[in-house]
Order: structure tokens, then C-alpha cells, then sequence
């Protein structure tokens, strides 16, 4: 099913709840069982998203599990969802996604943002050539500029000049409200607990 899982089998529409009903009903009960009165959360928990559809759609003609089909397909939809948000960062900033990335590299250093041009090219996996017409554009535009190291003549260092720390502000800046947006509708217990579970799983992944 291409991003669906396989492996399992999908409980059916046929009296057994899907995975996303059984998670409402969970959720629900959790509410009755603590005293809360359901509210927006139980009607959003309640609310049908395009996975819900999607699960819909394909239950009983592939198998999967539902849980997992429907943790990752999220995943899936909300990274897309953070790669949009980084699109409109560059819109907004009339950046290019190569100059973010370099202006990006050389601010992380700190002040006065700063490395080795060879060190910066390793970093962004670029030749010296394609690092060479990489710093011509973004030095035109007035956004780094290239310093021969006092130490040693032969090596070129990479900065960032004020108007490009600027920049680089701006599009992080719009990058923050683009992640805001989407992790606004979770209380501050819920992104932590969101952040451990994720954590808990990037570790298994990681450390395979």
C-alpha cells in the first residue's frame, strides 16, 4: 500500500471497532474515569481526518494494522505539513533553500558566524567548486562574505554579514510560527508526553 504498513489485519466495519474508534473510545473512557467532562477535546478526538478516510478506505482489501497504519500515515501528513511551513519561511524572507541551509550553518557557530569555507563545504556535501558558486551568489547578494584566514592566507573563511544574520532571523522567525500553528492545539502535558513517546521511538530507530 506503498505508506501503508503491512503485516496484521485491519479489524472490519463489520460490528468491531477500527483502530481510530477504539482510540476515541479509550480516550473517552480515560475522561469518565478522571471525573472531566467532555468538551472540545472529546469533539475533536471524535472528528474524522483524511487518515480516518484513508483507513476507511483501504480496510478489508489489504491487510494492516490500523494503530500502526494510522500512527505513521500522521507522521507522514504532519511532516509534510512542517516541509510547507519551511516553504513559506523562504516565501516570506525571498530566500532560496540553498541559501538558508549555508546561512543556517555559519549561524549556528555563533558570533561573528563564521567558518572555513572547506569546512562548510564538507558539512553541506558540496565540491569546492559547487561551494565556490554557491558563496559568488550569496556574496552578490550581500549575505556572507569571504575573509582570508590571518593565520594562513591560503584558507578562505565564510561569514555571515549583518544583513544576512538578519535574513536568516527572519525566515527562522517564520519558521517558528509555522511550528506554533501546528502544535498549538496540545496543552503543555500533552507535548510532553507527545515528545517523550516520539523520543521513544526515534531511539529504537536509532540505536537498531
Amino acid at each position: 500500500m506503498g505508506r501503508e504498513a503491512a503485516g496484521g489485519r485491519a479489524r472490519s466495519a463489520g460490528g468491531r471497532a477500527t483502530g481510530a474508534e477504539a482510540a476515541t473510545e479509550h480516550a473517552g473512557n480515560l475522561a469518565e474515569d478522571s471525573g472531566e467532562i467532555p468538551g472540545e477535546n472529546s469533539a475533536v478526538e471524535s472528528a474524522e481526518d483524511s487518515v480516518d478516510r484513508h483507513i476507511a478506505r483501504w480496510t478489508g482489501k489489504v491487510p494492516f494494522d490500523v494503530p500502526t497504519e494510522a500512527v505513521i500515515t500522521r507522521i507522514q501528513l504532519l511532516a509534510k505539513h512542517v516541509s510547507h511551513g519551511k516553504e513559506r519561511a523562504l516565501a516570506e524572507t525571498g530566500l532560496q533553500a540553498f541559501e538558508f541551509e549555508t546561512m543556517h550553518r555559519l549561524a549556528s557557530r555563533g558570533a561573528p558566524w563564521r567558518a572555513a569555507s572547506a569546512e562548510l563545504a564538507a558539512e553541506l556535501l558540496l565540491s569546492p567548486a559547487g561551494m565556490t558558486g554557491r558563496l559568488d551568489t550569496l556574496e552578490k547578494s550581500g549575505l556572507v562574505r569571504r575573509l582570508r584566514a590571518a593565520a594562513d592566507r591560503r584558507r578562505v573563511d565564510v561569514e555571515l554579514t549583518e544583513e544576512g544574520h538578519r535574513r536568516w532571523l527572519d525566515a527562522m522567525r517564520w519558521r517558528g510560527v509555522a511550528e506554533h500553528e501546528m502544535i498549538e492545539p496540545l496543552d503543555d502535558g500533552e507535548r510532553a508526553v507527545l515528545a517523550a513517546l516520539l523520543k521513544r521511538m526515534l531511539l529504537a530507530v536509532e540505536t537498531r
